[in-house]
């Protein structure tokens, strides 16, 4: 798919689907909340969500201090409905809509996040430029979260890539050391069980 498909397929779900009725929906994002205590993240670390839509992990970064948060999504409809229910806390929040391969980051990150938007990338050329994303643009800690190879191979009606431990450390080796990779089921709205790759990354020194 191109931005403009991506684009269209994403705006469709947020306009037709409430936050409950999608299968990513987390109440509470405990693994993500706990790489941030596992590696101590300064409350002023400037902090990236790719993907992040309508989750609730910027509402649980808030309310735990930090205060240099960017939220990535590429539907505008999913950060509106973030910003809505965020209130005025919304405008504690820098806010990006775009597809992940189009950014064009205007700062350095100290903690990269990207919980199931990493693995909607399936061609070598998009995956590539996120590579040189990270590459460029994150100076601490990585985070990323797909589906396992013992997980779904679609989401939301289209095909994802997934990935292995051994496979994401590969993708990665040339400019970031695994810390560690987990293996988590994520239970969905409608009680099936969705098998995630989490591995968290420092960028090396070259």
């Amino acid at each position: 798919m191109n931005t403009t498909e991506r684009t269209n397929h994403w705006e469709t779900i947020y306009n037709t689907k409430q936050l409950c009725e999608v299968s990513w929906y987390q109440p509470s994002p405990n693994e993500s909340l706990q790489f941030i205590r596992e590696f101590n993240i300064s409350k002023t670390a400037k902090i990236i969500d790719i993907g992040g839509g309508d989750s609730f992990f910027v509402d649980k970064l808030l309310e735990q201090g930090y205060v240099n948060i960017t939220v990535l999504d590429i539907s505008e409809t999913a950060i509106n409905r973030a910003k809505k229910r965020l209130g005025e806390k919304a405008d504690m929040v820098t806010w990006i809509v775009s597809d992940i391969v189009d950014f064009k980051p205007s700062q350095v990150y100290d903690f990269w996040h990207d919980r199931a938007a990493f693995h909607f990338l399936t061609n070598e050329e998009d995956i590539n430029k996120y590579i040189s994303l990270i590459k460029s643009y994150v100076n601490g800690v990585l985070v990323i979260g797909t589906f396992s190879e013992n997980g779904p191979k679609k989401c939301s009606g289209i095909e994802i890539k997934q990935y292995t431990e051994k496979s994401m450390v590969e993708k990665l080796a040339d400019y970031f050391n695994k810390i560690k990779c987990i293996s988590i089921n994520h239970t969905t709205p409608f009680d099936t069980i969705q098998n995630f790759i989490f591995c968290s990354f420092k960028k090396l020194s070259i």
